[in-house]
């Protein structure tokens, strides 16, 4: 069977002229792909109904996906949500062309749907119904999620009634189009880049529960939708400022000095060398501390205060953080403001939204030294990745409060004192820090 890719892609609206090389692929999930990059058709090359259709979605990814690298990250979105997108725009190109696209299908849609629903997968279930949609896996697929959990059923369903309204209001015309739009992708290609979205956006939710929660989702799934719950704190994605450091690793121990006693012989050298005989190592105290600072909207931090509390609290490791609603990873919510009393610009002003407190909690904690303070500048009003409010995060963050002793402020002004004084969140007025006040006040009660 000869397949000639040259004879789709030479037709794009803006095509390259390099030709592409044909490999022996096979009709299995996987076993067939478009490599622009390397100009490398992988398709099978048999006779059978199934393999032409695979190779026609092959051909046709050629002829209407971008051939360029394309960043999710430009376009908001993750790459793995516009991957598959893309895989349902091809689809519902073939099928409106009378290609019979329910034979793709290679049995293991069902088991791929068990495991990963059993695991707790939402996000690439939502991933994986997007490529298997208007396919001959799309039932087997729907059909094992529901025997696992028949919430994560329903809520599938809602995803495949918006996609294919998006779908349904664009012509196949426009669905095939490769001329370049205004975001610098095929305008077809972004058709892909809008559901896209809805899958981001399904997939950082918490799965619905009840009828109610279920009706949320379909309104939050909708252009202007105000988004759902998603239940799980943000993982921190770190920006170096400029002069700034890594936040990995581990930072530099306190300052040690030598003392004629104490439980570690560092320096035995000075057993003959010094006349004190100061070989054992001893801590010398310096100020430090961790300062951690919300920079939500809720909280407005003002520049010139921020650098008075930097010259006050010269040896303190200051971090920021704030994360934008139902960000897929693409931007940057962490950051370190100061180290060693150096300034990193510009200061980010942040994401609008909290979404991150427990993680940036977990990773301040990782990084102190033995005994070293730490301060939240916080009203105490933390949220979910979709930044909403959330009781089990609101617990967690009050917990890593109580056993780490951190110490709460509501004001970047108010941490250089929290910073060298031995304070107590006995001492505190808890009731100043929202739902993670009252969380701690509960814990201290207990």
């Amino acid at each position: 069977m000869s397949v000639f890719p040259e004879l789709v892609s030479g037709a794009r609206d803006a095509g390259s002229a390099r030709p592409w090389r044909v490999v022996s692929g096979s009709s299995w999930r996987g076993g067939a792909s478009c490599d622009f990059t390397q100009r490398v058709l992988e398709v099978p090359l048999g006779s059978s109904s199934v393999e032409r259709v695979v190779r026609a979605h092959e051909l046709a990814h050629a002829r209407v996906s971008p051939d360029e690298p394309v960043s999710p990250t430009e376009l908001g979105v993750s790459a793995r949500a516009l991957e598959c997108a893309e895989e349902l725009r091809v689809n519902a190109l073939l099928q409106r062309l009378g290609f019979s696209v329910d034979r793709l299908r290679d049995g293991t849609e069902a088991e791929g749907a068990r495991r990963l629903a059993q695991s707790g997968a939402w996000s690439e279930v939502v991933c994986l119904w997007l490529a298997v949609l208007g396919t001959g896996g799309e039932r087997p697929f729907l059909a094992a999620v529901r025997r696992v959990d028949a919430n994560w059923a329903s809520a599938l369903v809602v995803v495949r009634r918006r996609v294919n309204t998006v779908l349904a209001e664009h012509s196949t015309v426009e669905l095939g189009a490769t001329a370049p739009g205004s975001r610098g992708v095929p305008r077809g290609y972004e058709v892909s880049v809008e559901i896209a979205r809805v899958v981001d956006r399904a997939g950082s939710a918490r799965v619905p529960r009840d009828r109610r929660e279920v009706e949320g989702f379909r309104r939050s799934l909708a252009p202007g939708g105000r988004r759902v719950p998603s239940g799980r704190a943000a993982p921190l994605v770190w920006t170096v400022l400029s002069g700034g450091v890594e936040p990995g690793g581990v930072r530099g121990p306190r300052a040690l000095g030598g003392a004629p006693a104490g439980p570690v012989l560092r320096y035995p050298g000075r057993l003959l060398t010094d006349p004190s005989r100061r070989a054992f190592a001893h801590h010398r105290p310096r100020a430090g501390g961790i300062v951690i600072i919300d920079q939500s909207g809720s909280m407005d931090l003002d520049p010139v205060v921020l650098e008075r509390v930097i010259a006050r609290t010269t040896r303190s490791l200051i971090v920021g953080y704030s994360h934008r609603p139902g960000d897929p990873g693409a931007t940057p919510n962490a950051w370190i403001i100061a180290d060693e009393g150096r300034l990193r610009r510009p200061v980010p002003h942040g994401n609008v939204g909290n979404g991150a407190d427990a993680s940036i909690l977990e990773w301040s904690l990782g990084r102190r030294r033995s005994g070293e303070p730490v301060v939240w500048v916080t009203d105490g009003q933390v949220t979910d990745s979709n930044d909403q409010p959330d009781e089990a995060i609101t617990r967690a963050c009050a917990r890593l409060v109580w056993e780490g002793r951190i110490r709460l402020v509501r004001t970047v002004d108010e941490a250089p004192a929290a910073i060298q004084r031995a304070s107590s969140l006995m001492e505190t007025d808890l009731e100043r820090f929202g739902r993670v006040g009252r969380a701690v006040r509960d814990l201290v009660s207990c």
